[in-house]
This record gives C-alpha cells, sequence and structure tokens, in this order.
C-alpha cells in the first residue's frame, strides 16, 4: 500500500465556467501545470476545491479525468470526508471507481463529534475502501479537535496512514511525532508553518500556494531534509508574505484571484464564497509582482 504520497501536494482549485460549471478541461490543464511545476502528488475536491458546494457526480467526474491525465506515477488524493459517515464513505467507494491513489478525509464538521465519535467515523471509513487514508485536522473550520490520542489509535487501522495537521498548534504537532514515530506521514495543513512542521518531524506540506511557487516550496523542503537549514529558512521567510497574502480573505478566494491573473482559466465562485474586493485584488496583485510573478 502506497504510503508516502510525496512531499509537497498540492490542494488544487476547482475550475469553473463563465456560468459556474465545472471546467475539466481548465482542471486538467492546471493539474499539468501544478505536476510540471513543484507537485508531486495533488489533493482534489478539498477545502481549496470548494468541495462543499460539489455535487456527488462532479466530484467523480473531477477525480477520474484529473487521475486520468496526470497518469499513474503522480499520486492523486480525492477529498471525501463529510460530517456524515454513510456520506463519506459512499464518496470514498465512488473515488475508488474514479482509479484515484487515496483519500483526504476531513474531520466531521458542525455536528462536533466526540473522541470516540471521531474514531468510529474514521474506522468506518477506512474498513469501507482499500484506499490509503490521509486525515485532515482543521479545528478552525470543523469546530472539532481530532487529538493526537485518537490519532494514534487511528494509525493501528493498516489504510490510515497520514494526516493533513491545520491545528496550528506546535505543541499538539510535537505529541503527534512523540506518539506516532516515523512510520505514520505528518503533513503540515498551513503554507506558513511547513517550516515549523519539518522541524517538527513533519514529512512534508499539502499546499495552496504551491500553485504559484510550487518549485520554491519543494527547494525548501529539500533544503531541510538534505541538512541545509539555513538555506531552507531564507527560502522561508522570502516567501512568507506572498504566503499570508494567499490568506488574507477565505480560501480559496486569494488563490483563484491570483491564478486568474496569471491567465488560468479558474473561473469564479459559487455560494456563499464570493469574489476578492478591489482592495483585495490590489494587495494580491503588489505582492504578486513584488515577487516577479506578474
Amino acid at each position: 500500500m502506497q504510503k508516502d504520497f510525496g512531499r509537497v501536494l498540492t490542494a488544487m482549485v476547482t475550475p469553473f465556467t463563465t456560468d459556474n460549471k465545472l471546467n475539466i478541461p481548465a482542471a486538467q490543464t492546471m493539474a499539468k501545470y501544478l505536476v510540471s511545476n513543484g507537485s508531486d502528488g495533488l489533493v482534489i475536491a478539498g477545502t481549496t476545491g470548494e468541495s462543499p458546494t460539489l455535487t456527488k457526480e462532479e466530484k467523480f467526474e473531477l477525480f477520474k479525468e484529473v487521475k486520468g491525465v496526470v497518469g499513474k506515477d503522480v499520486p492523486v488524493l480525492a477529498g471525501t470526508g463529510s460530517y456524515n459517515t454513510e456520506e463519506s464513505v459512499n464518496q470514498t467507494k465512488l473515488a475508488e471507481k474514479a482509479g484515484v491513489d487515496g483519500i483526504l478525509a476531513v474531520v466531521p464538521y458542525y455536528n462536533k463529534p466526540s473522541q470516540e465519535g471521531l474514531y468510529q467515523h474514521y474506522s468506518k471509513i477506512a474498513k469501507s475502501t482499500y484506499l490509503p487514508i490521509m486525515l485532515y485536522n482543521i479545528p478552525s473550520r470543523t469546530g472539532c479537535n481530532l487529538l493526537p490520542n485518537t490519532v494514534a489509535r487511528l494509525a493501528e487501522i493498516d489504510n490510515i496512514v497520514a494526516i493533513k495537521e491545520s491545528s496550528g498548534n506546535m505543541d499538539q504537532m510535537t505529541e503527534l511525532k512523540r506518539q506516532l514515530g516515523n512510520d505514520f506521514l505528518i503533513y503540515s495543513g498551513d503554507d506558513s508553518l511547513t517550516l515549523p512542521m519539518l522541524s517538527l518531524g513533519g514529512h512534508g506540506i499539502v499546499s495552496v500556494v504551491s500553485h504559484l511557487i510550487g518549485e520554491k516550496i519543494k527547494l525548501m523542503v529539500q533544503k531541510f531534509h538534505s541538512g541545509e537549514k539555513e538555506e531552507a529558512l531564507a527560502l522561508h521567510l522570502e516567501m512568507f508574505e506572498l504566503i499570508k497574502t494567499m490568506f488574507i480573505t477565505t480560501n480559496p478566494v486569494p488563490i483563484k484571484t491570483a491564478l486568474a491573473l496569471l491567465g488560468f482559466e479558474v473561473g469564479g465562485f459559487r455560494l456563499p464564497l464570493v469574489k476578492a474586493t478591489e482592495e483585495e485584488v490590489t494587495v494580491i496583485k503588489k505582492v504578486m509582482q513584488k515577487n516577479n510573478l506578474l
């Protein structure tokens, strides 16, 4: 079973047409671009991919068509988690049929399950599939924190192999590493915390800003793992302003705005997300120019 999806995964945006329909050709173009510019693998229909507003039919098509265009050597993880365990299982089975390499399963949001509820939720998903699973902990969006003790229990299940940790809590990251050792892979879910997470034993990053500077992010990760810590820090500092700017409003609004400025056909947003304000666009343009992207 594949456990290592690479060091740099991009949480890919979902392109829409001018009338807000799914734009598969643009998604395929984006996927190929990312793979050619620093991404070891892709996460499809995650938060950045506006998963809450995609239908199950759209997700299946997206999984199938993106995997088809990047080929067998590029890991594609499908976002199949939700606040409904049965629906998460059904989505995971569809992802299997689409030919993906693994799934990303977010902590159930809104209904705030207990730690035992989280354990049962993920256990049921894991039993329903042969695919490897990356847990996704992002309390700021879900209202529920997947604690290290629970992750350690889940790690005993054979096909639960990694976590995207987006709590922003370095003590929690330390405890995860302390309990899980080296076999279970921990990915940073926050671009600005990639280097600190690596220093605490993180394996890599599920990135948003890699849409723009994938090669530079990959270089930073490589420098760190090869022992060139000062060079890695210099790259982190160099990228920091751009990274923070890509989160000046709700993700994926800034990154889609930046991609549109670069000429990519990404379309708009499905409500309740709306486009960036004029002021936000000005800030995004300015930092992109400063980083020689425009």
